[in-house]
């Protein structure tokens, strides 16, 4: 199925017309979500013979790719639940089992959303300042501070990881398992009152106990990095998602742009603003930059697809993907707001909205300065110690 076939332009159309709404009363996308979930949407990867779309990663970064560009904020979250979806496809597909289970309660109608970021923690899934503490029968009970937690009002099971200082004989052992929304021991911090994306609702969630049974304990992995498949599809299809909400983001601005130039006339001249030199030259600046990522994404979630196997270059691909599509979304929207005008500058204007949520892409995994450290040890080796 087309991204146009499973996200119709009535559906778009009514996402969009609730988007500022969502913005203004810093309210979370219930609306949105409802109707996603009955257009199957939050079943794009599950396979068509358990109720699903049974999608690629290709295709499903096409299909956020096009309701980022009615609703960025609304795309970023559900994100979180694709990105779990789509790790379970990815596994499946390189015969590993462990998390068949995410994809058969996604046919069910659970909510999954991703509960792993951590303030100041610049290893990312490489260690935690959440403790795990091992308990009888193989459960554990995590203790610590998750923040940026999208879907916070509407998540039915939350991905979560610590550190047990104590495994692997003393050199600590990383738990990922997940807690659903009655499991007692988490608290949600109403908290979220930021710039943008602001209907995504990411409140503070914090641990205090919350224990995880041994049948939904799903890795154990050693401190720092591996490669472990579970890593690779995390970062697979986190970098790869994110890379393509933001990609709609600037495709959208970039609309506006020209339409909002096509109805702008000098009073000098009394030409559109169409036909200034200076503004044709800015709106042909972004749409080479957006002509330039629009492939950019499809090569790489085709070859995560194909699994193509190109080892630990597989890590410098994925955070230039996503560092090229924010970066290229900022200077997008910048382009387009020099264009449009004074009006773009007030409150209420979509490119006014645009312009906060794209800022939101900076503080995504990996950052910009981390995504180059990542891509220069790829290239010129790492640092002597």
């Amino acid at each position: 199925m087309s991204p146009e076939e499973i996200l119709p332009d009535v559906l778009l159309a009514r996402i969009r017309s609730r988007a500022a709404g969502y913005d203004t009363d810093n309210r979370f996308f219930h609306e949105d979500l409802a109707d996603l979930v009955a257009a199957g949407y939050l079943r794009a990867f599950v396979p068509a013979g358990e109720g699903g779309f049974g999608l690629s990663l290709e295709e499903v970064a096409l299909c956020q790719r096009r309701l980022a560009t009615a609703a960025p904020a609304t795309a970023l979250a559900i994100t979180m639940h694709l990105v779990w979806t789509g790790v379970a496809r990815i596994l499946v597909a390189r015969g590993d089992t462990s998390l068949d289970f995410v994809l058969t309660e996604a046919a069910a109608g659970e909510v999954f959303a991703f509960g792993n970021s951590e303030a100041g923690n610049d290893a990312v899934l490489f260690d935690s300042g959440t403790v795990a503490t091992p308990m009888a029968g193989g459960a554990y009970s995590f203790n610590g501070i998750k923040i940026f937690t999208s879907l916070s009002p509407a998540w039915t099971r939350l991905g979560i990881f610590g550190k047990n200082a104590s495994g692997r004989t003393g050199a600590g052992e990383l738990v990922h398992g997940f807690i659903t929304r009655e499991t007692p021991g988490y608290r949600i911090v109403d908290d979220w009152d930021t710039l943008g994306m602001r209907a995504s609702q990411s409140h503070t969630t914090i641990l205090e106990g919350a224990v995880v049974p041994a049948d939904r304990i799903f890795r154990k992995l050693p401190v720092g990095p591996n490669s472990d498949p579970l890593t690779f599809a995390i970062f697979a299809c986190f970098e790869t998602l994110i890379a393509s909400v933001y990609t709609g983001l600037g495709e959208r601005a970039l609309d506006l742009a020209v339409l909002n130039v096509k109805k702008r006339q000098s009073r000098r001249t009394g030409l559109d603003y169409s036909q200034d030199p200076d503004i044709r030259w800015r709106i042909a600046d972004a749409a080479m930059s957006m002509d330039a990522l629009y492939p950019h994404i499809i090569h790489v979630a085709r070859d995560v697809d194909a699994g193509t196997d190109y080892g630990q270059q597989w890590f410098p691909k994925l955070v230039g993907l996503k560092v090229h599509a924010t970066e290229t979304a900022r200077k997008v929207v910048d382009q387009a707001i020099r264009v449009s005008g004074g009006s773009s500058y007030f409150r209420g204007s979509e490119l006014e909205r645009l312009y906060r949520d794209v800022l939101a892409g900076m503080f995504h995994p990996s950052d910009d300065e981390s995504a180059h450290g990542t891509v220069a040890n790829a290239w010129l080796g790492p640092l002597p110690d």
